[in-house]
């Protein structure tokens, strides 16, 4: 009984900081303030639980990565399984829709704005989370791309994908805020039934248009 109930603790105090850190970035949430909205009686619970806030936050990243990174690899052998199936939309598909879903216990809308802040101001603690073991599904979805592109010139094609991976985060940051914000009510630009579908065609033509000449005659 007690270490179910150690586990429902931690879960209480993950649920917790991920949402702490999704609003106010890991910068701006201390040992106690986790605590206090885990409604934890002091910040030690903290310390027993997961040694330091660091390592909590590294347990944070793996728990999305694992759920994202395995929806995304099923996705994937699927895709690879069925001939003729492995086009650039169906890939970019992939990328898009396999960042959400209920049954990674991540419904309460605060995972991709945390890795998003996490990314942009502590990219070197979250590498180190991931550690080359849960972004083997993303790694798989750029190898595809490039395959499937083999007209753009390599300087240009790697700069669209970094530009893709951060307009998929700031995107799919702002949907997930919108759709916390709604609540059960959802929320009619999100939950349209041609969103995500429009949303992949914006990636495709960012991946796929014609290099302009004054792109082309610097490189």
């Amino acid at each position: 009984m007690s270490s179910m109930k150690g586990e429902d603790t931690r879960n209480i105090i993950k649920v917790a900081a991920r949402r702490l850190f999704a609003l106010r970035g890991i910068d701006g949430v201390s040992v106690r303030d986790i605590a206090a909205a885990a409604e934890q009686r002091n910040s030690g619970s903290i310390n027993y639980y997961f040694r330091s806030k660091e390592a909590l936050v590294s347990e944070l990243v793996v728990d999305g990565a694992k759920a994202i990174n395995e929806r995304r690899n099923a996705m994937l052998d699927g895709l690879e399984a069925a001939r003729g199936s492995l086009t650039l939309r169906k890939v970019v598909d992939v990328l898009v829709r396999s960042t959400f879903g209920p049954e990674d216990g991540l419904e309460d809308h605060t995972y991709l704005r945390f890795i998003a802040w996490l990314q942009m101001n502590h990219r070197d603690l979250f590498l180190a989370a991931l550690d080359n073991t849960w972004n083997t599904g993303y790694q798989r979805c750029l190898a595809h791309i490039r395959a499937l592109l083999p007209s753009l010139p390599a300087a240009v094609l790697n700069q669209r994908l970094v530009f893709m991976g951060l307009y998929l985060n700031a995107t799919l940051s702002a949907r997930e805020a919108a759709l916390d914000a709604a609540g059960v009510g959802g929320h009619g630009f999100w939950d349209a039934a041609y969103t995500m579908d429009n949303l992949t065609d914006t990636v495709l033509a960012l991946l796929e248009g014609k290099p302009s000449a004054a792109t082309t005659k610097q490189l």
